[in-house]
Order: structure tokens, then sequence, then C-alpha cells
């Protein structure tokens, strides 16, 4: 078996075609995009209940949906924020769900609303549930008003139009229109004529309602012929809404709604929502394209279908591709594949120097049909290009060598010593095959933690270490099928052995020495790993970094309460600032919700927010983006002190609300807000910390109607009646539409602006009396004023209530400044806190959330599976050696491999994040693979295990030409992440990297050393 292929020449060349084929077949074929998908385990419940204090909401809609989510066992966190007629519920799933158990997840949740709504007072509306915050669009449009004369339902229309038009475009998945408006027939009534007549907006309602005939009214068949029959008198037009009775006295005479009422059709006001381009009104159309398909395909189809749009418009509108994914992610996978292609020159280079030509040939020629067979699986299991899984492939670039390197050394020592190719062949694969094996397991078991990672860290990481894992699978493949044989063929048997002496005198001394001083050996080889240990407390601690990219986002915050038109004209004046800002190309506003996510880790969590504001910048470069987010970030706070502003630059990794987060739970509001309040104070007064914000602030005031019961109930009504009747005048009741071609617009009763924008007004508003009509037919008067009932005054607002798992919470936001590391920030704020004095009452507690959290979330997931892969990886060494002391030694290897990783980092002082720690946990599993090669070969040695001294230096001088070789091509394969610069890879790759390089120490001077102890 061991010369297979060696006597087959024809079996070598057949899979090398078929790999060159299928790899080149996938590289066209398989899917490329920006960024790993983030699986989505993120929704949002929002539940409208009109006019109810929170108090009241939180009782009746909050805690119902609260209580039926919790019996879905998926369900992990549930937040909730209860405002004035306003529920919002967060949802977020445990990590460990997948694909087809979440969607059967987010089926459950919607039934289980539809048994919460089942409980809701009369009023409450139907739950709204999204799970599209989540992940990046690939393409946003803007359809916008050129002139500043086009109706808001005119930019809506053609909005709709190219929306349908791009889920037509094959591979899109998600269509969203932002900014858009609702089409309605407004009825503005008058609110005097109307109570002459006795008659509430209710009641006009009900009464178009009547009059609007669109359903059958059953079939006549006679003589054999079936006939539909219809009534006549369907509301297809405004004339026919003015013709509408809505009242009649006892002799027939009839009042018309026109009589009473003005009628006019356009956007409902005030907007929800309000989108602006650069300043001018617009609408933003983003689509989603689907998961693992290639988005710079897809976006030809986007941009055929916005050409062909475009032409149809008239010159008053504009439409133009304001994002455009695949520019950044053909930017990406070329920086990417540019590094890819240096770390193969370098590789390339190191072999010729470390092997020789011929044998560097054959070890270069495993780096393209090893990529090649692992872009082939790639597009087998799913997994497209990105910027993660290439990186996985760039990481694999010294290691997928290390296999080839061994094996190609090992032949051309026999051939040298005169044995046949044959047998050459044969002996080395027999010699090799165990400890080649044992250490692609056990590398493929160091990347293992990354694959099993849950969650969205996991879905960001996971790519390369499962890249990683494909290519050292393939490298071992082909170094003992493929590579010997090749080997066996074109090797020269005149070829000097590995063992000629091309290092110095000086380090074969060296090695004499420190085996025949074993442990003065190991004491010198302890001191880096030692060092890098105890430099461990000086790293500062990271979640994930930011990003090198020419966009960022701004948030907007006013006073709760504050109307969608006052926000509007903020953000106006804030984007006329912004685009005289040198370094500003592009802005886009989405005013009253989030706006649409350009990056795959922002959530687009904020829904019906009339005082929020989202903008998303386009400036000219990643540099200037740096230099922007800090100077914007003071300019608007002082330029714009009514809005609370902040300026976020984009970051790697799953989504976190905030940077810095202090969670104080307990069951009293008032105590809850105070509290919130002093530990705000505290925050803000840090230097790091730029915008500090609490989710249980104070309300705004608001009105208050008081109505003396009494005298209502002498005429006949109560509070809820009051109540309901101001209501519909003063927001509406829909009833009835207009059926104009395929479209119906809704008819919303109102009472007339003039009544909705005076507080006076408003207090002398007329109420209808029961029977009324009646009462008016005999010369009565059929309604009173508000004010002969009660008055209207001026209140404090009752504030916000916010829970986290049902339990009441008010969280403490804080965002840091530009480049600074969330984990600093917090340092300084629980520094502060202690100073002050801040403690918390007996049934409060304070938690922590933000990056701190979710740090320790990823990490704990990250370490959960390591009993399992350290039990595997200590089975694969143990069988290999069939010893427990060999094996011992190969962990302790692996141990100090992490020191020495650890020092790497502090010496260039990089952050210990997930990318660093993930980096050190590749390390072990690299560093191992000298160890055990050394190991192996001096095991199989028999004079060496007998206690020659001198057999242990040949032995380790025979391996010390390879695994130097396999130790630079590792280096040299990470070299252009370092040097990339940014803040995610260097750390990753000097974890990875400068461990394996400084692991040489310890595979000369302690590994060796500890096999002599243990064989004295």
């Amino acid at each position: 078996m061991e010369t297979l292929t060696f006597r087959n020449p024809r079996m070598v060349v057949l899979a090398l075609m078929v790999i060159v084929a299928g790899g080149l077949s996938s590289l066209l074929s398989i899917g490329r995009q920006e960024d790993p998908t983030i699986t989505n385990l993120f929704a949002t419940v929002t539940t409208v209940f009109p006019g109810a204090v929170p108090e009241r909401v939180e009782a009746l809609v909050t805690s119902e949906i609260e209580a039926e989510l919790k019996e879905i066992p998926e369900i992990d966190v549930i937040e909730s924020t209860s405002s004035t007629g306003i529920s919002i519920v967060s949802i977020e799933l445990i990590e460990t769900l997948e694909g087809a158990r979440i969607e059967q997840v987010w089926s459950e949740t919607r039934d289980a609303l539809d048994d919460a709504a089942r409980n809701f007072p009369p009023g409450v509306l139907e739950p709204e549930f999204s799970s599209d915050g989540a992940g990046a669009y690939g393409a946003i449009i803007a359809v916008r008003d050129a002139t500043g004369a086009v109706s808001p339902t005119l930019l809506t229309r053609y909005s709709d139009g190219l929306a349908d038009a791009l889920r037509s475009v094959p591979g899109t998945k998600l269509v969203e229109t932002f900014g858009s408006v609702e089409e309605e027939v407004l009825v503005s009534v008058d609110p005097q004529r109307a109570a002459a007549l006795g008659v509430t907006a209710d009641a006009i309602s009900a009464a178009i309602v009547a009059a609007d005939a669109k359903a059958p009214a059953g079939r006549v068949r006679a003589d054999g012929t079936d006939f539909n029959l219809t009534v006549d008198g369907e509301i297809a037009s405004l004339e026919r809404l003015r013709r509408v009775i809505v009242a009649e006295n006892a002799v027939g005479q009839a009042a018309y709604l026109g009589d009473i009422a003005e009628i006019t059709r356009g956007a409902r006001t005030p907007s929800e929502e309000i989108a602006l381009q650069d300043g001018a009104r617009a609408v933003l159309v983003a689509a989603r394209v689907e998961d693992g398909l290639q988005v710079d395909r897809w976006i030809l189809g986007v941009r055929d279908t916005l050409d062909e749009f475009a032409g149809e418009l008239p010159v008053e509108i504009g439409a133009e591709l304001v994002f455009d994914q695949s520019t950044y992610t053909i930017d990406r996978l070329s920086d990417v594949a540019t590094n890819m292609a240096i770390g193969m020159a370098l590789v390339i280079a190191i072999l010729f120097v470390t092997l020789g030509a011929r044998s560097a040939v054959i070890v270069a020629a495993v780096l393209p049909v090893v990529t090649l067979a692992t872009l082939m699986t790639m597009n087998m299991i799913g997994l497209p290009i990105h910027r993660m899984s290439v990186t996985g492939l760039i990481v694999a670039l010294g290691l997928l060598v290390d296999a080839a390197i061994v094996m190609t050394d090992e032949i051309a020592k026999r051939l040298a010593k005169g044995k046949a190719r044959l047998q050459a062949v044969a002996e080395s694969v027999r010699r090799l095959f165990a400890p080649l094996l044992a250490s692609t397991i056990t590398t493929a078991l160091s990347f293992l933690p990354m694959i099993l990672l849950p969650g969205p860290a996991g879905d960001f990481v996971g790519s390369i270490a499962i890249a990683v894992v494909l290519m050292l699978v393939w490298s071992f493949l082909i170094a003992v099928l493929i590579t010997p044989a090749i080997a066996g063929w074109t090797l020269r048997v005149s070829d000097k052995p590995q063992t000629r002496r091309i290092w110095s005198i000086a380090f074969e001394r060296a090695l004499t020495w420190s085996l025949n001083n074993p442990v003065r050996s190991i004491a010198l080889a302890l001191v880096l790993p030692v060092t890098g240990f105890l430099a461990m407390p000086t790293l500062t601690q990271q979640f994930f970094p930011g990003v090198e990219r020419d966009q960022f986002h701004i948030e907007v915050e006013l006073p709760d309460g504050t109307g969608i038109a006052a926000t509007e004209e903020v953000a106006r004046a804030m984007d006329e600032y912004l685009t005289q800002t040198p370094g500003i190309e592009q802005v886009s506003w989405v005013i009253g919700r989030s706006a649409p996510p350009f990056y795959y880790n922002i959530v687009a969590d904020r829904d019906q927010a009339s005082d929020f504001a989202h903008a998303l910048i386009t400036s000219a470069s990643p540099a200037a983006t740096d230099q922007l987010v800090p100077e914007l970030q003071n300019a608007l706070t002082e330029t714009f002190p009514q809005a609370r502003v902040l300026v976020r630059g984009l970051v790697q990794g799953p989504p976190v609300d905030a940077p810095v987060e202090l969670r104080i739970v307990g069951p009293n509001l008032d105590q809850l807000r105070e509290l919130g309040d002093e530990a705000r104070r505290i925050v803000a007064d840090q230097a790091l910390v730029t915008v500090v914000r609490t989710t249980a602030e104070a309300a705004p005031a608001k009105l208050e109607l008081s109505v003396d019961e009494d005298r209502a109930r002498l005429v006949g009504l109560d509070l809820r009646q009051i109540s309901r009747q101001m209501q519909a005048a003063l927001d509406g009741v829909t009833g009835g539409s207009l059926l104009e071609g395929t479209e119906q617009l809704p008819v919303r009763v109102r009472m007339g602006d003039g009544l909705r924008s005076d507080i006076q007004r408003v207090a002398d508003m007329p109420l209808v009396l029961p029977g009324a009509q009646a009462a008016i037919g005999q010369g009565a008067i059929g309604w009173v004023p508000l004010s002969s009932l009660g008055r209207v005054e001026i209140v404090p607002s009752d504030p916000v209530i916010t829970r986290r798992n049902s339990e009441r919470a008010n969280t403490i936001q804080a965002f840091v400044q530009h480049s600074v590391l969330p984990e600093q920030a917090l340092r300084d704020v629980r520094s502060a806190l202690e100073a002050e004095g801040f403690e918390l009452p007996l049934g409060y507690r304070l938690e922590l959330g933000g990056d701190s959290d979710a740090r320790s979330s990823t990490l704990n997931n990250l370490l959960a599976s390591l009993g399992l892969i350290v039990t595997l990886s200590v089975a694969a060494v143990v069988l290999t050696f069939n010893s427990f002391r060999l094996s011992a030694v190969t962990f302790i290897v692996a141990g100090l491999s992490a020191g020495l990783s650890i020092l790497a980092l502090a010496v260039f002082q990089f952050p210990f994040g997930i990318n660093a720690v993930i980096g050190v946990i590749g390390s072990i599993g690299v560093s191992v693979n000298a160890a055990i090669i050394i190991l192996s070969g001096l095991q199989a040695n028999a004079f060496a295990s007998a206690g020659d001294r001198r057999a242990m230096v040949e032995v380790v001088l025979g391996s010390s030409r390879h695994i130097v070789s396999t130790t630079l091509t590792t280096f040299a394969g990470f070299l252009p992440l370092i040097l990339a610069g940014g803040g995610f890879w260097p750390p990753f790759a000097m974890a990875v990297a400068g461990g394996v390089l400084l692991s040489a120490v310890v595979s000369f001077f302690f590994t060796p050393q500890a096999f002599a102890l243990l064989h004295q």
C-alpha cells in the first residue's frame, strides 16, 4: 500500500487532473461575499396600545407576550420596553441553534404571539413580528426627489415598483423600503358640525363602512344561467365618499359627509418614517442577496434592473445606487488574495533556500494542488469565499507544506544512503504515516473550538478554522499519497542526505551541551514561555477590534415624545452640517426607524421611533473615517445640544449594543431610575467615555385630562367613552377603503388639524352624548364641551419601563472614544464607581453587559469543548507513541507554546482579544508538530532510546532541516497578515506566527532533553 501511487503513475496523473479540474470549476461557481453570514438569532415584536400609560402597557401587553415567549425553551434573552402607547419586545435565541430549527422557533414565536393577543384588552393592535433586522443589505438604492416638488406618495409608488422589480432579480432574498409613506384618504371632520349632528368619528367611520358595498350579494340562478349579484355603491372615488349619509332626522332629511368634512387623498400625516438622500426627500430601497451566492454577479442584475427603471422615471425623480456591497467584497477579496500570493511567494522562497531546488519544487507543487482541492471541498459543503474563509487559506499556507517537507526530506535521506527508489518511498511512508497523522489530527483539533463555537461569534471565525482543517486534511492526503510518488520519481539518488552539515558548528555544540546537561537546558528553555505567562496581565482585554472602512453611521436621539417633524428638522440641519464637512462624500438619513444595515453586524432594532434618526455616511477613505468619527462626535454634540448624538465606527464580530454596559436589576421603577441617574453621572465623568444613556430615563411631560366623574355620569358618559371619543378624534379611526385599480386606500376619519394642534381647542372639544341624534331631533343639544367635565393640564409623564427576562432593569450604556478599547473604559468606570461609593440597596444587583459580557460568553463557549478536544488529542498522541510519558512531554510543549504566543503579543503590545485567543489555540496545535516529529524519531532510533546522547544529537540534527523549514514557512505564511495592519489580523497572526517561531527554542532545547531525562 505504501508504494501504490509510486507504482501507478497514471493514478497520480488522474488524481491531479480531477483535483485541478474540480478546483478550477469550483473557483468559478463558489459563492462570493464580503463577510460571513451571521445566523439571525434576533427578532423584535412591536405592539401598539394607543394612549395607554407604560405601566398599563407593561401589565396588559408586555407581560402577556413575555409569559408566552418564556414557554419556548430556545429563547435565551427577552428584553422589553413598555412606553406610552407601545410595547417593544426584543428576542434573542440561544446560540447553539442552527438553520431549520431557528425558522421553526420563529414559527412557534408567531403562534405564541397569537396566543398572547387573545388576552389583550380591547384597543390593542395586532403584534408586529420582525426577524429581518440582522444582516447586511447587498444594495441600497435611493429614489429621490430631484426638484423638491415631488409628493412623497409619488416617490413611494415608484419605489414600490422598483422593489417589485428587484424581487424578480435571481438571488434576491429580501427587499425592503425605508422612508415610504402610507397613502390614505383622510376625512377631516369639523368637530362643531359633527357635534351638532350628534355623530362621533367612530359613527362616521361606521357609516362609511356601511356604505362601502364591495362584498358579493349572492347568485341568481334562472333558466340554467347563474348571475353574480352585486350592489352598486362601492367607494371608488372621493365624490362617492362625499355622498355618504352620516345622519338623518325624523322627516328624512339627510346630512352628507361632504357637508361636515374635508376629504383629501395623500400621504398619511404625520409620516411614521422619512428618508433623505443628500438633503433631498427620498425612499431607500434595500435588497439583500441570498446566502452563499456571488454578490458580484448578483449586483449585475440589480444594476440592469436599476438602469431599466431609471429610464422610465420622470425628470423630477432620480434613482441612484448609494451602496454596492460587491465593491467592498471585491476589494476585500483582492486584498486577501494579494496577501495569499505574497505568502505563497515567501513560502516557496524559503523552500528553495532550506531544501534545495529539486525538493523545493516538489513541495511547492503541493500549494496549488491543496488549495484547489480545498476550494472544491468548500464548494461541496457550501462554504463561500469571503474574507474569513480566504484568510483561513492564508493561515494554512505555512502549515500545509509541513507534511510534504518532512516526507520529501525523509525520502531524500534514504535515497542518499543508496536505497532503491521503491524501498526509500515505502520506508518513508511507513515511518512517517503515524507521526504525520498525529500532527495533522492535533493541529486540526486545535482549530476545532472555532468550528464548534456557536452563535454569531462562531459564524464569524468558524469559517477560518474550517478552511484550515480542510487544507490540513488535504495536505496530509497529498503528503502520503502523491508527494512520495513524485519525490521517488524525481529526486536524484546522488542528492546529499538531510543530515549534511548545513547548520553551524555552534548549533551542534549547543545541542550536544544541552543533551549532556538536560536539566539546565530545560530551565533555560522555560525562560521565554514563563516570561510570556508573567506578561499576561499586561495585555489589554478586547472582544473584537474595529474596521478600516470608508463608512460609518450616526444615531441621533431627541427627547422622548419629540414629533417626527421636529426630528426631521434636526436631521436636515445636521445633514447640511455634514455635507459641508471635508471628507464626507454621501449622507443617507432614515428618520423614525433604523436605517438599512450596510454591514453584517449592524442590527436594525428601532422602529416607530419618531424621536430617532439614523444616518449612513460614506467618507473619502478609511483614513478619513478614522479622523471624522472623533471630530464629528465632539462637533455635533456641541452644535446640536438638544440631541444626543452618537457617531459610530464599524467593529468586527457579533453585534453588541454598546461597548460598556452596566445593568441594574430590581423591582422599583423610581429606585432604578435614581440608581441609573447616579451611575450615569459617574460614568459620564470618565475621560474615555463620549456618550452615556440609560434605558429608564425620566420621561417628558404629558397632557392629562382630569375628569369629574360625577358630572360625566350626569350626562351619560363614562371615562372609557370619553377616552374613545378623544382618541378617535385626535388619532383617527379607519373604516372602509377606496378601491383604485389593484390598490385599496384606507379611509381614515379624524377631527381637523386645528383641533389636534391646539391644547385650548382640545380642552373645548365637543363630546357627543349618548342618544345625541334623538335629543337633537327633539330640539335638545346632543353634546357638551370637554372643559365642562374636567380640565387638561401638563403633568410629568410616566417613565419608560424596561425589563430583561421579566425583571425590571435599567441599563447604563456607555460609548467610548474612537480607537479606545472598551476594557480600558470599563476599568475606569468600575474604579470610579468604587471610588464614589456607589452601592446598590438590598434586592438590587449589578450585571455587566456590552463588550465584556459578549467576550465572556464567547470565551466560555470557546473553552466549552476543550475537554473533548484534549481527550482526542491525548488519544491521537498516545496511539502514535504508545507511551504516556512521551505524550506528556508533547502536551507540556503545547502548554509552553501558549506562553510563547502570549510573549509575542506582549512584546508587540497587541491586545488580548478573541482573535488573539484563537491564535494562541492555533499556535498550540502547530507547535506540537515539531515535538511529535522529534520524539517519534528519537523513539524509532534504538541507540537514542537506549540513552546514547550522541545518537540523540544525530537524530535531532537529522530533523533540524525540515523543522526549521516548516517553522519558517509557517511564519512566512502569516507574515502578510501581520504586515497588513488593522485591528483584527495582526494580533491573530502574531499569536500563531510568533508562537511557532519561538517554539523552535522549545523544540530543540526542551523536547529532546526531556526525552533524555526519561531514558537515562
